[in-house]
């Protein structure tokens, strides 16, 4: 049991890690506050909750993993390698089209409620 806990211990210094060192996941952490503050201000539905916090979740989830493939690449090579930069630039590329994607929903979610 005693190494089932220090697993949540070690996954929580590598979020605080990640947001204390990475801009990006400052980022997303600020827009997901402006997000919760909005959605409390819009009076959204239990399913519109549950859609922003699944993409909250999400972004933040992918965020750290992009982080742990660039660390994990910056690791293996400190030159530069063809199949180095691809994995990171694929990596940064997921969490591209998830932010992106993440926009829209929250543009249908919130212009209804805002300008309509």
């Amino acid at each position: 049991m005693h190494r089932f806990f220090k697993s949540f211990y070690y996954a929580m210094k590598g979020i605080l890690h990640g947001f204390a060192s990475e801009r990006n996941l400052k980022f997303h952490l600020a827009a997901a506050v402006l997000t919760i503050v909005l959605g409390f201000l819009s009076g959204l539905s239990q399913m519109e909750w549950l859609i922003i916090i699944m993409l909250i979740g999400g972004m933040i989830a992918l965020e750290l993993m992009n982080t742990a493939v660039e660390r994990a690449v910056d690791l293996v090579t400190d030159e530069f390698h063809l199949l180095a930069k691809q994995a990171k630039d694929l990596a940064a590329g997921a969490v591209l089209i998830f932010a992106i994607a993440s926009a829209m929903i929250g543009l249908i979610i919130f212009i209804p409620k805002w300008f309509l």
